[in-house]
């Protein structure tokens, strides 16, 4: 149950970084794969700032935060 739970936080992150960063989503799969990454890049973001999110709205911003960090990243890469 956790890893269908984590593949929806995935999902819904991965969507709303793509919402968020203005249609620079991937698709169904790609936005899954990029939440899933962006949650662990969003936890340790979080960890080195000091903050802790709790509960399913926590996690879901991590990732979301996460996920708008790695879209970001990658959209730089693509413009060089």
């Amino acid at each position: 149950m956790n890893l269908i739970f984590f593949l929806i936080i995935g999902g819904l992150a991965g969507w709303l970084a793509g919402v968020i960063m203005k249609g620079r989503g991937f698709g169904v799969l790609a936005n899954v794969g990029i939440g899933i990454v962006g949650s662990f890049l969003g936890g340790f973001v979080f960890r080195l700032l000091g903050l802790a999110a709790q509960g399913a709205i926590g996690e879901l911003v991590t990732a979301t935060v996460g996920a708008v960090l790695l879209l970001a990243i990658v959209s730089q890469i693509r413009k060089s």
